[in-house]
């Protein structure tokens, strides 16, 4: 596969390990980051990691991936809840997209519990910490293998 998987973090991801650790664990993004790599070379598969803090930089590399990604891991953080734009850009993208969150949205406050993506996502992974962005990538290459 010559096409990387592309892996993108939204808003406060870049504090794992330091925000709230009693929900999100003491994992670094950088830990999470090199987990995926070891990983992706398992399964013979490239991935191109990605975080911001910027709603418009993350519909700019939704957009961009439309050329030159095979497929889209997304933590959107708290753009999950209120973003459209960031739908919009996924329903652009062509290949396969999921949504990863690593808290479980579902037992948080009721505003967490509607997740725009999660329309366009071919699947949610919710609630397994950061092993969810490796389940994420073992499904991910499943899907590009079929």
């Amino acid at each position: 596969m010559t096409q990387p998987i592309l892996v993108l973090n939204g808003p406060n991801l870049n504090l794992l390990g330091l925000r709230q650790p009693e929900i999100y664990g003491r994992e670094t993004l950088a830990d999470v980051e090199a987990a995926l790599a070891c990983l992706a070379a398992e399964l013979g598969v490239a991935v191109a990691c990605h975080q911001s803090n910027h709603e418009g930089q993350l519909v700019d590399w939704i957009q961009e991936a439309r050329k030159d990604a095979a497929g889209i891991i997304i933590n959107p953080g708290a753009y999950s809840h209120t973003s459209v734009a960031i739908l919009d850009a996924l329903n652009a993208f062509e290949g396969p997209v999921l949504e990863v969150h690593i808290s479980n949205i579902h037992k948080r406050e009721a505003f967490r519990h509607h997740s725009f993506v999660s329309s366009r996502a071919d699947g949610v992974i919710a609630g397994f910490g950061t092993e969810g962005y490796l389940l994420a990538l073992q499904r991910m290459a499943g899907l590009l293998r079929s």
